[in-house]
């Protein structure tokens, strides 16, 4: 007969599997583009605080520097999206660019949301969850970005930092050495050789960047040989941007360790989901 301590014991392991994720998807970092961007206007605070809702593991986001030397969460290279100028961010005041509103083209619900601080931001980050911040200039950005990170009190497990340019990511590197930091490439033919890039030079580049892994877009033919590769050097590989659950199950499948996606819960649901029906197929 069990004792009332073993009774309770078991009771509290059944109740814990049950709030587990589903098998394969435990290690698998969900990373909302932009924030929850699919519902939400991208790189806003109402996109980031949907994010968590949605059971986000992470947040990815943009930054910029304005004119006068402030941090700008913002995705395009100018403003003429948003109804602004065609002037560039980086020529623009803080003050200028405090006059977009960058929420009404989604749905008048987000109409006169401004840009956001990037301190604003990080201090929606839930503990045990990270912020992903892509710098999209160059290293002319890492004074303000210590500035900010030093005023939010940001965690170095908190935070992660990736860029499609080497040099910038390896000063910032330099900067931030307890940050982790992934490399950002496309998958694109160069247009100097005609040729799709190579595994290869990338890893070598991780390496002496002294970064922690690799952040492709999910056009790379990534196999699990391929996955292997990438972690043979002991690096991480994260996956951009994958809203297609057949997409997102070959890549699990083959090993990433994380997947940036516009639909954070949405994605998450229907891993899940996929992975239930395939034990429920398995036979006893």
């Amino acid at each position: 007969m069990q004792s009332t301590w073993a009774k309770r014991l078991v009771s509290l392991l059944a109740a814990s599997s049950m709030a587990l994720p589903a098998p394969g998807l435990t290690a698998v970092e969900i990373i909302a583009h932009r924030g929850a961007s699919y519902d939400a206007p991208e790189n806003t605070l109402s996109a980031m605080r949907l994010a968590w809702e949605q059971g986000a593991d992470a947040i990815e986001l943009d930054l910029w520097l304005s004119r006068d030397g402030r941090l700008v969460v913002f995705h395009d290279a100018d403003t003429k999206r948003f109804g602004g100028s065609a002037r560039k961010v980086s020529e623009q005041t803080w003050a200028e660019l405090q006059q977009l509103d960058v929420g009404g083209w989604k749905d008048l619900r987000f109409k006169g949301e401004r840009i956001p601080t990037l301190e604003s931001i990080l201090a929606t980050v839930p503990v045990g969850r990270r912020a992903v911040l892509e710098i999209k200039c160059g290293p002319e950005i890492l004074d303000a970005l210590e500035q900010a990170l030093q005023a939010a009190g940001g965690r170095p497990e908190q935070l992660a930092i990736i860029s499609f340019s080497y040099e910038t990511l390896r000063r910032a590197k330099q900067r931030f050495p307890q940050i982790p930091h992934y490399l950002l490439h496309d998958y694109k033919k160069r247009p100097d050789t005609g040729q799709y890039p190579e595994l290869g030079p990338l890893l070598a580049q991780a390496k002496a960047g002294g970064f922690q892994g690799l952040n492709l877009h999910f056009d790379w033919p990534i196999t699990e040989a391929f996955a292997a590769a990438v972690k043979t050097q002991g690096l991480k590989l994260l996956v951009w941007t994958v809203d297609d659950p057949a997409v997102a199950r070959r890549l699990v499948k083959a090993g990433v360790d994380g997947l940036t996606t516009n639909r954070p819960g949405w994605l998450r649901a229907q891993l899940q989901s996929s992975s239930s029906l395939a034990r429920e197929r398995q036979p006893e």
